[in-house]
């Protein structure tokens, strides 16, 4: 094979040229005209057999060695480093916190790809300037970037997406970007994205349990402050209207206090697992029954909270991790409000 034989350029086409080259280098691979270790051609025949730039040759050549697709050796040239390119997409998950429920989201969405991607997971705790970090040296390296925005101040409150990672995310081709559990709302229409409304989606569930609640004097809301991983304000805010919509006596606590002074026809709304645990603790010690001296509800649905029966607020994690895989599976972006529903289990 003459050595500039699999390499195509057409000069009419609309796809930029280092695509082009990429392309051609690539489809040589899966086609088996390119094995393991094979010389390819040097960016000066390259540039000089196309009549193409040296910064173009240049560009297609340095993708490739991002993606581990070629390597160069100094004095030798570039050779193929990687062949089974047709197999599988390379997905980079950004996740903002281990927790039960990103792992949950996690597992559906690599459960779903099956053996379709090769998935990693990174997690960038909030913090901007990491993620930044990270999108910057990795976001070339992926076929797909799955993105759970949520950030915190120096104070650990929740906040927006900082501009210095959004100009970054921009940066980010359309097609290759997912946008999940938390909506950004200054991203084109044709990124994919499977969201969470935090302010509409408690409202909507806490009245979906209206008949229930309604026989509450009370109703508190346990909202953590100052913690390493904060929750979205909106929570707070959802809360707020429902309450002040049906005229309910409410509160709000940023924790479940040792010593507690629980109240009959109480009612109380738990984000933090940590606070849950340690109130259905106090509720026993004085023998309060769930679902009949005070009523219980957890933000976030888990296996133990349905085995022990707790009453919960939830988004469905596992569907949210499905949809993501799907968009990649059928290349087809969509907008999805992630369903948020109110699950009894008789503990209000």
């Amino acid at each position: 094979m003459k050595r500039l034989e699999y390499i195509e350029v057409n000069v009419h086409s609309r796809k930029p040229k280092y695509k082009q080259v990429m392309d051609s280098i690539i489809k040589s691979i899966n086609q088996g005209k390119l094995v393991m270790g094979e010389r390819i051609p040097s960016i000066n025949e390259v540039s000089e057999g196309y009549l193409l730039s040296r910064d173009t040759v240049e560009k297609a050549y340095s993708l490739l060695k991002e993606q581990n697709i070629i390597i160069s050796v100094k004095g030798k040239g570039y050779y193929i480093a990687k062949t089974d390119l047709s197999i599988k997409a390379n997905v980079l998950f950004l996740s903002n916190k281990l927790s039960t429920y990103k792992m949950e989201i996690f597992n559906s969405f690599v459960t779903a790809l099956g053996t379709n991607a090769n998935v990693d997971l990174d997690i960038y705790h909030c913090d901007a300037n990491v993620l930044n970090t990270i999108l910057q040296k990795k976001k070339n390296q992926y076929d797909y970037l799955v993105l759970m925005p949520h950030f915190k101040n120096e104070n650990s409150q929740h906040v927006g997406c900082p501009d210095d990672v959004l100009k970054t995310i921009h940066t980010i081709p359309e097609e290759k970007l997912i946008i999940m559990d938390r909506n950004l709302d200054s991203l084109s229409t044709n990124v994919g994205r499977i969201y969470q409304d935090f302010v509409e989606d408690i409202h909507y569930a806490l009245t979906q349990g209206l008949e229930k609640i309604k026989k509450y004097k009370k109703i508190i809301l346990v909202y953590p402050t100052n913690i390493v991983y904060p929750y979205p304000e909106g929570i707070m805010v959802g809360f707020k209207r429902f309450c002040i919509q049906n005229t309910f006596d409410y509160e709000i606590l940023n924790t479940i206090y040792d010593g507690m002074e629980l109240q009959s026809s109480d009612l109380y709304v738990v984000v933090e697992e940590v606070d849950l645990v340690n109130l259905v603790k106090q509720a026993r010690d004085i023998d309060y029954k769930l679902g009949q001296d005070i009523g219980i509800i957890s933000y976030n649905d888990t296996l133990l909270k349905e085995l022990l029966g707790i009453t919960v607020i939830s988004t469905n994690f596992t569907k949210m991790g499905f949809e993501a895989a799907q968009m990649i599976l059928n290349k087809h972006r969509k907008t999805i409000k992630n369903e948020f529903n109110f699950i009894d289990r008789h503990s209000v």
